[in-house]
C-alpha cells in the first residue's frame, strides 16, 4: 500500500489536501487532464467536510445554549437528542479525517454567536426570553470539551 492511499485510509482531509497539491504540481507533465479544475475538486472534497464539522458545531453550539437558558421541559430531551446525534456526526468526521481535530477550538469559538443567535431566535418563537444566551456567551460561550464530549448544562 502507498503513502498516499495509507493517508487515504487514515485522514481523508489531509489526503484531499496533499492530492490537490500532487496534482497541480503534476500538471507540468503530458498528460490530457484538467489538472487545474481536478485539484480544484478535490480541494472541495476536505472542504466539505470542514464545512460539515462547522455546522455540526454550531448544531451543538445552538442546543447547549437553549438548554443552559429555557427552563422549558417539554422540548429538552430533543435538544440533548440533537447534540447527541450532532457530536456523533462530528466522532465520524474526526475519525475519517483526524487533521479537522486542529481546527474544533476555532470553530467553537468561531460558531459561538450564530449559535447564540440562532438560539435566542428559537427561544423567541416560544415566547421565551433569549438574555441567559447572550449572557452565556459574553462570559466565554461553551469550551470545546464542553461540545464534543458528554456533557450537558445542568437543568
Amino acid at each position: 500500500m502507498t503513502k498516499s492511499s495509507e493517508l487515504y485510509d487514515r485522514d481523508f482531509a489531509r489526503w484531499t489536501a496533499d492530492q490537490a497539491a500532487a496534482l497541480r504540481r503534476a500538471k507540468r507533465s503530458n498528460l490530457p487532464l484538467d489538472w487545474e479544475n481536478l485539484g480544484e475538486e478535490i480541494e472541495d472534497l476536505g472542504k466539505s467536510r470542514r464545512t460539515e464539522l462547522r455546522s455540526q458545531i454550531r448544531r451543538v453550539l445552538r442546543h447547549l445554549f437553549k438548554l443552559e437558558a429555557s427552563p422549558a421541559s417539554e422540548l429538552r430531551a430533543g435538544w440533548r437528542a440533537t447534540i447527541l446525534e450532532a457530536r456523533g456526526e462530528i466522532e465520524d468526521l474526526l475519525g475519517e479525517s483526524p487533521s479537522l481535530r486542529r481546527l474544533v477550538d476555532g470553530y467553537v469559538a468561531d460558531q459561538a454567536a450564530r449559535a447564540a443567535k440562532l438560539a435566542a431566535s428559537d427561544l423567541g418563537q416560544h415566547d421565551e426570553p433569549g438574555e441567559a444566551v447572550w449572557t452565556r456567551l459574553d462570559q466565554g460561550g461553551f469550551t470545546p470539551a464542553q461540545v464534543l464530549e458528554d456533557w450537558f448544562p445542568e437543568a
